[in-house]
């Protein structure tokens, strides 16, 4: 999707950058976490074609938002603009993937997890839905 924009981000780019944020979001981004993100644009049709160089950008970008103090308000407000609604429970089934990961979801996790919740509209009953999908495929 090129734009005019060049600060503009991918649909692509905002799935990313969710699924970093979430990983970052208990300041401690595990293995686990990490081999999902990147098995997920690896393998999943939504990343066809994406530039997986692009991850280190994305996690840039998230990691300096996250040092300002409106960060988290300003991410949303880019994956708002940039992502289109259709992609939000895609969104939001990433995000939890990358959570359950490493087997446990912190805190932290699930309050982000509850915000992206919000932002994105979710309706609880599709959200309940897809966290137990993540959990279900993350069981050990």
């Amino acid at each position: 999707m090129p734009s005019e924009d060049p600060h503009s981000l991918s649909a692509q780019d905002c799935l990313v950058a969710l699924m970093i944020a979430i990983s970052a979001s208990d300041e401690d981004i595990r293995t686990a976490e990490l081999v999902k993100i990147e098995s997920a644009v690896n393998t999943l049709p939504i990343f066809s074609g994406y530039d997986s160089d692009r991850l280190t950008t994305m996690g840039k970008t998230v990691f300096d938002l996250f040092e300002q103090e409106d960060g988290l308000d300003a991410l949303f407000g880019l994956i708002r603009e940039y992502l289109p609604e259709r992609l939000f429970e895609t969104a939001y089934a990433l995000a939890c993937d990358v959570a359950a990961a490493d087997g446990r979801i912190r805190e932290a996790e699930l309050r982000l997890l509850e915000e992206i919740r919000y932002e994105l509209n979710l309706d609880r009953l599709h959200a309940a839905a897809i966290e137990r999908g993540a959990r279900a495929r993350h069981m050990t």
